[in-house]
């Protein structure tokens, strides 16, 4: 069954953070809003970006980040099509929001591709950690 959502944010101060979330919601409109940070790219430039991603699954996020008006999508009449999606200023907005994300989670996630160790900090990344454990455990 699937979750309520409040209608309006006069429930609570913490209503703007679920409405918030609910607009950038799922695995990939974050991933993809990132992308178009660097600029326009048509469909299989995205695509070939987010490889795990299925082509229905894009063209449906897309489509929700167009109808939220955070993407612009251009059709130049050619043949075949070239379509390009660009971020509207409503998308751009979010830039600081999604690297936000980005540095925490290259701050707190295994994802990172390499752990940023300060010389005033004696401990070691989680990551290099468990390859050690698991190095000397063989």
């Amino acid at each position: 069954m699937a979750r309520i959502r409040h209608k309006s944010l006069d429930c609570s101060p913490g209503c703007a953070v679920e409405a918030t979330l609910q607009l950038i919601d799922g695995k990939w409109k974050g991933v993809i809003l990132y992308h178009l940070f660097q600029g326009t790219l048509r469909f299989n430039a995205i695509r070939k970006r987010l490889p795990n991603i299925t082509q229905r699954m894009l063209t449906a996020q897309l489509r929700e980040l167009e109808h939220d008006g955070f993407v612009l999508r251009t059709v130049y009449p050619e043949v075949p099509p070239k379509v390009e999606y660009s971020l509207t200023a409503r998308g751009r907005s979010l830039e600081p929001v999604i690297m936000a994300l980005k540095k925490w989670g290259d701050e707190n996630t295994e994802f990172r591709h390499h752990c940023d160790i300060r010389a005033d900090q004696d401990e070691v990344c989680p990551v290099a950690r468990s390859h050690a454990i698991k190095s000397t455990s063989e």
